[in-house]
């Protein structure tokens, strides 16, 4: 996939956060570091590449981090929420004020993706985005809202240009702060009614896709409300007609705060040299939206699972995602990225906890058991 040929424009003399951003992410392909690598998986008491692709895992960590060693990372989950104008199309099983009370719901620790952290050992850092609800001061939820929720794209522009690129950068400097806080290991979760009408906008329009080829049950809607989410989704394509390479004019007329926001921390999370578990569809589409930006972010991506939803399946051939996991789920939050991240970190920590032949005093040679 090619850069956006139309950076965002910026001050006279100046770079704006997201071209500077853009410009520090780097393919991770080291020759000399893939060989140290691959020099210690080989040399751990195993038959060489036994571990499969828990093997590939650990040399694309050690590629995007540059490090040949590492400490246990410390990890965390960013859950990017905000509402969509295009519920009042009628285009979820849910009303829009679910949307608040999810929130409500992560912040008490009552939701999938909260009990997934609190098993696999995860930070969950909850952003507003643009929920259409003001928050109690206090509530542990970071305020970044853009707006009250997004425009009806089937009738408008979700969003101006402005905001287009402030969710973007939003999400760069959330990553930034990871960062800084000694983060290693991220991932990236939503909420939003209505997102994955969104979500499917953005990858037909990135894909060329029919948009009934990318449209799915979402919030478990009838075949029937299946066929209207479709027309909705091209009667809104139809009106915008925005450019599968032009990224900034997809988000801007489909897309989502929520969607910027992790399309933003993508690029921010690469820029730092932090893998990212991606979560399905919403999550996917928002680093389609990335990769339109900046060619090498894939190579610091961990797809976490195959969703139930035909528009991931679309999406991760388009980015040549080979996910972790295929459990047929189609909630969202980040629940199969926090699942993903337990794959990922068990792999690390084979690499790292595992003897090798010479310190085990075993001979480096397969023995007839292991033909």
């Amino acid at each position: 996939m090619q850069s956006s040929p139309h950076p965002p424009a910026a001050a006279a003399g100046q770079s704006s956060l997201l071209e500077q951003t853009i410009g520090a992410i780097e393919p991770i392909e080291k020759p000399a570091l893939r060989e140290r690598i691959q020099r210690r998986l080989d040399n751990l008491t195993k038959p060489r590449g036994s571990l499969g692709r828990l093997e590939q895992i650990v040399l694309q960590y050690g590629l995007a981090t540059r490090q040949v060693e590492w400490l246990a990372p410390r990890k965390s989950l960013f859950v990017f929420c905000a509402d969509h104008g295009v519920t009042a199309e009628g285009v979820s099983a849910f009303p829009a004020e679910v949307t608040h009370q999810m929130v409500q719901n992560f912040v008490s620790g009552g939701a999938a993706i909260s009990v997934l952290c609190r098993q696999c050992d995860i930070d969950p850092v909850i952003v507003d985005m643009g929920v259409a609800h003001d928050f109690e001061p206090g509530l542990a939820v970071i305020n970044r809202k853009v707006s009250l929720g997004t425009k009806n794209s089937a009738v408008e522009p979700a969003m101006s240009e402005e905001q287009a690129v402030r969710s973007l950068e939003i999400g760069i400097r959330l990553a930034q702060a990871a960062n800084q806080l000694g983060y290693r290991l991220l991932a990236v979760g939503e909420m939003g009614i209505g997102n994955t009408t969104a979500a499917s906008m953005v990858i037909a329009a990135i894909a060329g896709s029919e948009p009934l080829a990318v449209t799915g049950a979402g919030t478990g809607i009838s075949e029937q409300q299946r066929q209207h989410k479709a027309a909705v989704i091209q009667r809104a394509l139809a009106l915008h007609k925005p450019g599968a390479n032009d990224p900034l004019a997809v988000l801007r007329t489909v897309g989502g705060f929520e969607i910027g926001g992790m399309a933003g921390f993508l690029l921010g999370a690469a820029a730092a040299r932090i893998p990212v578990c991606v979560d399905g569809l919403i999550a996917t589409a928002a680093a389609l939206l990335a990769v339109r930006l900046s060619a090498n972010v894939p190579d610091y991506l961990f797809f976490g699972h195959r969703s139930a939803e035909p528009g991931h399946r679309v999406a991760l051939d388009l980015l040549g995602g080979s996910p972790l996991l295929d459990l047929d789920m189609r909630l969202g939050e980040g629940t199969g990225a926090a699942l993903a991240i337990g794959i990922v970190e068990a792999a690390l920590r084979l690499y790292r906890e595992m003897a090798t032949f010479s310190s085990a005093g075993v001979s480096d040679k397969e023995s007839p058991g292991h033909a």
